[in-house]
């Protein structure tokens, strides 16, 4: 078992409490060996003999003791006084120790104070994606004022950005709507004319409802963007009606390249945007088969778990380790190609991990072996645990 990281605050508390541990002992024992190396002469002041000369000499309990005696009975008294020094010093130092563990603890607390509010104000910006929050910390102009500046210096910056990209959003949602809305009104002319054949009212209504749905992926998307990857309001789906329902969709275009689709839709209920999770699962099976069609006898399995759980799998050329994290950044291909091709603009595992995100979920990808890749979406109620093999996606 892993034992808890100590916080910073305990660290320096140790420190510090260390330090005076080893400061306070040292000053005892210099104190004690000057106490021994002092009192026998400040007990016994010299005495003067019956030849006059220098010798010791005590009283005790009205008794005169001199020579060998005086010495025996002052070294008695010297360890005597000596174990009583120590062990009121040594409860004194105890005291005093706890007095500056306790101390310390409070003063690092004090001391540590602005860098937890630093780590709060962090954690709500994660938490409610609120760039417009400052620390805004007053004190002395120290290190950690400096810290709190420059963190409120760069959440400004990061804000602006935002800012920025919501103003860019805003333009190219106006600049997505405009053709669609023009398609909408070119197929709606046609239908509506008196000559129209009965096969071009038919074609105009698939023509609408291909429109239609784009206008909703459209504004879904934009709004996911607008929203910081948030969704404005979630409904019951099923994650089995959503695989089936691609899978029906992309079929002709698995037959046309050669490719197995298997399809296994168990029963995953969960709450999103339908739209998008179909998106997702589509990017994803779509993924699979154009990365398949260069491979003969290539498949795609998909399936949907009781736990939230999309798992598409396919076969395909073999993908490094090192490279599976770079697949899920926008443009990026396993080729290294930035340049729009029949196999599409590079955006689909990107898409995939923003629509896990706004949904509270996560991706999980590793490649599979012989060739391939195993792609795993979790969504709010599957288990927490990562894949064993993978890892997720940043």
């Amino acid at each position: 078992m892993r034992l808890p990281r100590p916080t910073l605050r305990l660290r320096l508390t140790l420190v510090w409490f260390g330090f005076f541990l080893v400061a306070g002992l040292a000053l005892l024992g210099v104190t004690y060996l000057l106490f021994r190396n002092q009192l026998p002469w400040t007990l016994t002041p010299p005495g003067i003999g019956d030849a006059g000369n220098l010798k010791r000499v005590i009283v005790a309990d009205d008794v005169v003791h001199t020579g060998a005696a005086a010495d025996r009975l002052i070294e008695a008294q010297v360890t005597e006084i000596s174990r009583s020094f120590l062990q009121q010093g040594a409860l004194a130092f105890l005291f005093v120790a706890i007095a500056a563990g306790a101390s310390a603890w409070v003063l690092t607390g004090r001391m540590l104070a602005p860098l937890h509010r630093v780590t709060a104000t962090a954690r709500r910006i994660a938490a409610e994606r609120g760039l417009q929050q400052r620390i805004h910390l007053h004190g002395p102009d120290d290190e950690v004022k400096e810290l709190a500046d420059t963190f409120d210096g760069m959440v400004e910056r990061l804000e602006h950005a935002f800012d920025s990209q919501r103003r860019f959003v805003a333009n190219a949602s106006h600049e997505l709507r405009t053709p669609l809305t023009l398609n909408r009104a070119l197929v709606e002319l046609a239908m509506h004319r008196r000559t129209a054949s009965p096969d071009v009212i038919r074609l105009g209504e698939d023509l609408l409802q291909i429109n239609t749905r784009h206008e909703r992926l459209i504004n879904g998307l934009l709004l996911l963007a607008r929203s910081d990857q948030e969704l404005p309001a979630t409904a019951p789906v099923d994650l089995a009606d959503v695989v089936s329902h691609v899978a029906e969709q992309t079929g002709a275009e698995a037959r046309a390249a050669g490719v197995k689709l298997t399809v296994v839709a168990g029963p995953a209920p969960t709450e999103g945007d339908g739209l998008l999770l179909e998106q997702l699962v589509r990017n994803l099976v779509e993924n699979g088969i154009r990365h398949n069609d260069q491979e003969p006898g290539g498949w795609v399995r998909v399936e949907s778990g009781p736990t939230a759980t999309i798992t598409v799998s396919n076969s395909g050329p073999v993908i490094p380790v090192y490279d599976v994290a770079a697949l899920f950044e926008p443009f990026r291909r396993l080729d290294g190609d930035r340049v729009t091709s029949a196999r599409g603009a590079g955006l689909g595992l990107s898409i995939v991990r923003s629509v896990a995100r706004a949904h509270g979920g996560t991706v999980v990808a590793h490649p599979r072996d012989g060739g391939g890749l195993v792609v795993t979406v979790r969504l709010p109620g599957s288990s927490p645990a990562p894949d064993p093999d993978g890892s997720p996606c940043p």
